[in-house]
């Protein structure tokens, strides 16, 4: 035993552990050898992970983690939490960060009208940045890099005639910075997403009635400024309905081919089935490795839309009609009431039915899912559409309206709709795309939607769900910790990212929050001087976290130990050792 240090009885050393610092907690294990030798206990570490990080003891070790005492220090020693630079090129509020999929470079939108692209090298720097007010862009909101990063998409406001505003999407090459074409995009939220490596979705709004509309999803070829004869540049995907004056925004895709071999699965039964045939790996890289996953709450989240069946729409509209002139109507319908029953009826005979057998089968399935918000009840986003994207319809080559249509197909329906009950505020997938992760505010419990136009009040309180698009059901309790402030009709989106173990987020409480995935505890907290609009993990390394925040900065934060590697391989500066030289000569 080291000389000064006392024998203490193991019970008295576990008490004091559970009260230590995690600081204080290693650096004793770096001086007592009696700490080192209870360091390898189990049970000890046990205890102090469930008590110190208070998560319920029926949730089982992470199935990656090969010791309670390694688990610990994976929670301390990983989280990026340590600020290590502060960008202030942009001189307005940031809005969003998008990483490139190698990790090398990050773009970011802002309400100054740039976008700017950085190189992620041993300190981040100002690659390019592209001014979008000579297009008439009031500011960029948005970015994303295709599958090979040779492509960046940018959505942002566009301003129109009579400063009406609608949003726009640009496409830049990032071998040469250059802008190749530019796609109208309405409304600006809708943000648009790539589908593959050359073509984009962008969206548009039509007007039917006051509080009725109809939403076109389009596919578009990245490269429209090189005209063609024989290709087509744009290509109509689907087309939808929206009733009570909502509208489709919020656009992602995501790709059902590594469901069954997911980063990190969340159901705790899951796990336990592939806990057999689970390698052990290090938590602390960023190697592939197969996990299991969480036990589902009893109640799904997710429901198939019912049967559009029933009365002919034709039927149903003239019995309407009839019932309203001879006053059989009771109590009588309001302007908005009325408007809205006739669309249901309208569109009840002139749907395309959804597409069977929407959850995947094959491992190697080639489908992908449509994402986006939408709703039934009120203008707020209060539901989450799925939509399956069949292969022949990923390429904009056929007819530009797509495939023809009957007379009693001019909607698509919606494959599946989650009813969130409250203002959906940010969309994230997690990076095998298996977890659909969405911040909301909630609704009153039990409130009712009279008024389209008027929707309940929501919770200064953001929950966070998870869903499980493999299952289409709701996986764990809600995350819970970030706040937002904002009333309804100035509510704005807050960007959440999600890595292979944790999942961050922004919030209006002046912080971003990160979580762990498996055991749904909050981790860290951190500080800017406003908003934080927008996270983003690097793909390949997820110890390191930007955050975006109203107060015009952009943060970079990195974990203890990447903190601790990158200042090991940091080079001194040569005249400290030029001067060391010199006074020894002297």
């Amino acid at each position: 035993m080291d000389a000064g240090c006392p024998r203490l009885p193991d019970t008295v050393l576990f008490e004091i552990f559970l009260y230590l610092d995690h600081a204080d907690v290693l650096s004793v294990g770096l001086v007592c050898q009696q700490w080192r030798a209870v360091a390898r206990d189990e049970f000890l570490w046990k205890e102090l992970f469930y008590r110190y990080y208070r998560v319920s003891r029926d949730v089982p070790r992470h199935p990656g983690a090969v010791s309670w005492y390694d688990e610990f220090q994976r929670l301390y020693d990983t989280i990026p939490c340590v600020e290590v630079q502060a960008l202030k090129e942009h001189n307005d509020q940031v809005l969003h960060l998008s990483f490139s999929h190698s990790g090398c470079l990050f773009a970011s939108c802002s309400k100054d009208c740039t976008v700017k692209i950085w190189s992620n090298e041993l300190d981040i720097s100002l690659q390019h940045s592209s001014n979008m007010r000579p297009y008439n862009w009031s500011y960029t909101q948005f970015s994303q890099f295709n599958s090979d990063d040779s492509l960046l998409l940018v959505s942002g406001v566009f301003v129109g005639p009579h400063n009406s505003s609608s949003g726009e999407i640009a496409v830049i090459s990032m071998e040469n910075f250059t802008l190749l074409s530019r796609v109208r995009n309405k409304p600006y939220d809708v943000f648009g997403c790539w589908l593959n490596e050359t073509n984009l979705i962008s969206g548009n709004l039509h007007r039917i009635g006051r509080i009725t509309s109809c939403s076109v999803l389009w596919l578009n070829n990245a490269f429209q400024g090189i005209e063609s004869e024989n290709v087509n540049v744009v290509k109509r995907l689907f087309k939808i309905q929206n009733l009570n004056a909502s509208t489709i925004r919020t656009v992602m895709v995501a790709d059902c081919s590594r469901y069954d071999s997911p980063d990190l699965l969340l159901d705790y039964e899951e796990q336990l089935a592939a806990s057999s045939s689970c390698p052990v790996f290090d938590l602390g890289s960023d190697s592939e490795e197969e996990e299991a996953k969480p036990k589902l709450p009893p109640e799904p989240a997710v429901q198939e839309l019912p049967d559009a069946g029933g009365v002919p729409a034709e039927h149903g509209l003239q019995q309407l009609f009839d019932d309203i002139m001879e006053g059989r109507v009771r109590p009588a319908m309001t302007e908005t009431e009325l408007e809205t029953k006739v669309a249901e009826l309208f569109v009840r005979n002139r749907t395309k039915p959804p597409e069977p057998n929407l959850l995947p089968t094959d491992t190697n399935s080639k489908t992908k899912y449509l994402i986006f918000t939408t709703g039934c009840l009120t203008y707020s986003p209060h539901q989450i559409g799925i939509k399956r994207i069949l292969p022949h319809q990923m390429t904009t080559a056929g007819p530009v309206l797509g495939e023809e249509r009957r007379s009693d197909e001019f909607f698509d329906s919606l494959d599946h709709v989650i009813d969130i009950h409250g203002h959906i505020i940010g969309m994230g997938l997690s990076p095998d795309h298996r977890y659909l992760y969405v911040n909301s505010r909630a609704w009153p419990r039990d409130c009712i939607i009279s008024d389209p136009m008027q929707p309940p009040p929501i919770a200064e309180e953001i929950d966070l769900h998870v869903f499980d698009l493999k299952t289409m059901k709701e996986v764990k309790r809600a995350l819970r910790a970030h706040r937002a402030y904002t009333p309804n009709e100035e509510c704005f989106f807050i960007f959440l990212d999600v890595s292979r173990d944790f999942v961050a987020s922004g919030a209006e409480d002046r912080h971003g929050y990160i979580w762990d995935r498996h055991y749904n505890i909050c981790l860290a907290k951190l500080q800017h001087d406003n908003v934080v609009n927008s996270v983003a993990f690097s793909p390949v390394e997820q110890e390191l976290l930007l955050t975006a925040s109203d107060d015009t900065t952009i943060k970079v934060w990195r974990s203890p130990r990447a903190v601790r590697v990158r200042q090991a391989r940091r080079p001194r500066p040569r005249k400290l050792l030029f001067s060391w030289l010199m006074n020894q000569k002297s």
